[in-house]
């Protein structure tokens, strides 16, 4: 049994595609529950939303499934040939990923919105200061879907030399967060980050991701 810090993701033989949101893969992952805000105060349940994480030989891909009961804060024009800056202060789902444990203040900020626009960074610390690298491209590829009150993201991240694959029993330190709506009140983490005001980048608060 894992405790709550700790999401397992499980190699599949199947090359699960980012928008196959379906796929029998996903049934055997382990889901890490998004239900609290930054500060970790309770959200209400109808802005809840869960995370699984599967990998194989080719990647690493993440699928969120949000609730949705609030009209979607979205862009009202979508670009989907690159990247889109700024994608934080609308609806969102994100996934932080430090592959180096011996550099927990080095990871990958990847993001999808419901529209399907996407954005990779390279964050780092140093000296305390948080440089971030604008230009990275990690490959990734986005899907989203709205349904009703139901929105599902995917995220597929290619292995590379920024995200090299795992072996089985590797531990990497990561965190997974939705924004929905507006005011602080729209920050929730899997794991709170537990500032005083609304801050996602706090990597000694991430939890734990095991490759099975």
């Amino acid at each position: 049994m894992h405790d709550r810090s700790t999401i397992v993701a499980p190699f599949t033989e199947t090359d699960v595609s980012v928008a196959g949101f379906e796929h029998p893969a996903w049934a055997i992952a382990q889901p890490a529950i998004i239900h609290r805000y930054w500060s970790g105060a309770d959200a209400p349940p109808s802005r809840h939303a869960e995370a699984r994480i599967i990998w194989s030989a080719e990647a690493l891909t993440v699928r969120f499934e949000c609730k949705q009961t609030e009209p979607l804060l979205i862009n009202d024009f979508r670009q989907l040939e690159k990247k889109t800056i700024g994608l934080w202060e609308r609806d969102v789902c994100e996934f932080f990923v430090a592959p180096d444990s011996a550099q927990p203040n080095r990871y990958l900020e990847f993001e999808v919105a419901p529209t399907g626009e996407w954005l990779d960074l390279v964050i780092e610390f140093i000296g305390g200061v948080r440089h971030t690298d604008w230009d990275f491209n990690s490959g990734m590829t986005a899907a989203a879907r709205v349904a009703g009150e139901e929105i599902m993201i995917g995220m597929r991240l290619p292995w590379s030399e920024s995200l090299p694959r795992p072996q089985v029993g590797d531990v990497w330190r990561a965190n997974l967060f939705r924004c929905v709506g507006l005011g602080d009140e729209r920050y929730l983490a899997w794991q709170p980050t537990g500032t005083s005001q609304p801050n996602f980048h706090v990597p000694e608060a991430f939890g734990r991701l095991e490759f099975v």
